[in-house]
């Protein structure tokens, strides 16, 4: 049986993040500590797409694999993280939110300063996989047919035209899914993707049900270290759990009285 691997999951990264961002970023500098822990625990980062592979096909993984992923789109995936990454020559995995980098397709809307393709593509140039995110990260169990095709869809199309390769990976806006939104992820053509469960990721869960582990401004190396090697993760998350699983009640509702209403 496989063992079950950290998917650590990142936000902003910055020393003064925007107030919307700011308890799901992380500082620079503890973001640096935290890679130097890794190395140090002879952990190795795998992108999302090498993981994947390696459960569809039984394949080898290193002894201690962990993935690093980072949701959105901020710019300081760039300025700050992106150094350290190169200077231990680990692998990442970015998963853009389209329609909120700047230039080219973007609709504004982003709680954040934002990437640039041109940096996009140098991450991608570095080893960082770019994956999908989502067009403008809405909560996609809450959208009708159309539009979860139209917001899944269209963000493959813009990350292929931007950087000449089609991405494999998608991460949920908000970590928020459905049977329905994991047929769409799959049917437009992603061949995994990741939810956020604050769990170890497990092969059992499926490709498209991947749990990740949330660090945050407020988590220190202790307890960075204690979600890495896997343990007291169900204290750690204890409240947000309660909370998830309660608000899952109430976008079924909504997701339900929407569909009488549209009748």
């Amino acid at each position: 049986m496989s063992a079950p691997v950290p998917i650590l999951m990142y936000h902003a990264v910055g020393h003064r993040p925007a107030d919307a961002t700011y308890g799901l970023s992380v500082a620079p500098e503890a973001f640096a500590e935290q890679m130097d822990l890794l190395a140090d625990r002879g952990f190795t980062p795998l992108t999302t797409a090498a993981l994947a592979h390696a459960w569809r096909t039984a394949g080898a993984l290193p002894r201690r694999p962990v993935l690093i992923t980072f949701d959105d789109g901020y710019e300081g995936v760039h300025r700050h993280a992106l150094p350290v990454l190169a200077e231990h020559g680990f692998a990442a995995t970015l998963f853009v939110s389209t329609g909120w980098l700047r230039g080219a397709h973007g609709e504004g809307g982003a709680p954040d300063t934002m990437l640039d393709w041109d940096q996009v593509r140098e991450l991608a140039g570095a080893g960082t996989e770019i994956g999908g995110h989502s067009h403008t990260h809405p909560q996609l169990d809450q959208l009708d047919d159309e539009r979860l095709w139209s917001e899944t869809l269209r963000c493959k199309e813009i990350v292929t035209e931007e950087l000449g390769t089609r991405p494999v990976s998608f991460a949920y806006p908000y970590g928020y899914s459905s049977r329905r939104v994991r047929r769409t992820v799959r049917a437009a053509g992603f061949t995994q993707a990741l939810a956020v469960g604050n769990a170890l990721a497990r092969r059992r869960q499926g490709p498209y049900a991947l749990e990740r582990v949330t660090v945050r401004r407020r988590t220190g190396i202790e307890e960075f270290a204690r979600l890495v090697e896997g343990r007291a993760l169900g204290r750690a998350f204890a409240a947000d759990r309660a909370l998830t699983q309660g608000y899952a009640v109430v976008r079924r509702a909504r997701r339900a009285g929407r569909a009488l209403a549209g009748r």
